[in-house]
């Protein structure tokens, strides 16, 4: 990626078990780019992996980008060496902030829901309805209070009427009622939710349950979870503008194959979540492999993921 910008780290500190929040300060930028909240920046983690982290807090006069970091037990190396070996003083490649996760224009009831780290995209934009004065209410699931990031900041802030806490390890008369708290679909209602695979695809599918729409229903996944590649098969790939056809074989992703053809593919969570590498596709059927296209995207098989998405028809013809 060819826009880094250099940053340094200006603090840290743990907000929960196993979480760390982390201020990052741009040091060539007078003031942070705009973004709205949704926003991540993408980091690349010293000795590691470039990740993706959401910006938990809109733009502010201290100039911090502000993230918070789960340690993942199953960490391919980003989030350990976030905790164990990124502090103060230490200087960070970023992205400036990328948003694929927007709240939807216009006055709306909005639903916010959250589990465990994906209260990071939902609490900015808990900030942002809340200063917007729009209608919303923020549900927040957790393992217990010591695992939950900024429930202090939550219960202290101006909404926190506005906020419901559910607890795994709390009484059940508080546990997440996913049918009963979304209720029936509206024109003017959306619903956000970011957290663990499980529990988004919980709380998605008890509002399609109840004949919400997708256009409606609103995600940003963390992770995917593994795929299994023991059918995988080669196949083509044809660049449009130049005509060139490019083999990509049964061990290879479409994006190695790209690159290895001296294109241009922008990368980053290479595992189908971040939609950096969204590349039209103008022939052939993708086997869509990601996490980021809604299913009405993915039936209209415009455009894939090459960093995970293969293809179901011998060639893709890429617009390229």
């Amino acid at each position: 990626m060819n826009d880094l910008l250099q940053a340094r780290v200006t603090g840290k500190t743990f907000v929960a078990d196993e979480i760390a929040a982390f201020d990052i300060t741009p040091i060539d930028l007078e003031s942070l780019p705009a973004f709205q909240a949704g926003a991540h920046i993408d980091v690349q983690v010293p000795g590691g992996p470039m990740r993706q982290y959401s910006l938990y807090e809109l733009p502010d006069a201290s100039h911090h980008f502000r993230i918070a970091v789960l340690r993942d037990p199953q960490s391919r190396g980003g989030s350990a060496r976030m905790l164990d070996a990124v502090n103060v003083g230490d200087v960070l490649n970023i992205s400036p902030p990328r948003n694929h996760f927007a709240l939807h224009p216009g006055k709306h009831r909005n639903l916010l829901f959250a589990g465990g780290i994906g209260i990071t995209p939902i609490l900015c934009m808990a900030e942002q309805l809340d200063r917007e004065g729009a209608d919303f209410h923020l549900h927040y699931s957790g393992r217990a209070l010591s695992r939950m990031a900024f429930v202090d900041r939550l219960s202290q802030c101006g909404y926190a009427h506005r906020v419901t806490l559910h607890r795994d390890d709390g009484g059940a008369q508080q546990l997440l009622d996913a049918r009963a708290t979304i209720g029936p679909p509206a024109t003017d209602k959306h619903l956000y939710v970011c957290g663990p695979t499980g529990y988004m695809d919980h709380v998605l599918q008890a509002a399609r349950s109840l004949g919400w729409d997708e256009s409606h229903l609103h995600r940003e996944y963390f992770a995917a979870a593994p795929i299994d590649h023991s059918a995988d098969g080669p196949f083509e790939i044809e660049l449009m503008q130049s005509r060139l056809v490019l083999q990509v074989a049964a061990d290879q992703s479409a994006a190695q194959a790209l690159l290895a053809a001296g294109m241009d593919v922008s990368l980053s969570c290479e595992q189908g979540v971040c939609g950096t590498c969204l590349t039209p596709v103008a022939g052939g059927v993708p086997d869509h492999r990601d996490l980021y296209l809604t299913d009405e995207e993915r039936a209209r098989n415009d455009c894939f993921m090459p960093c995970c998405s293969r293809a179901r028809s011998p060639r893709l013809i890429l617009n390229l």
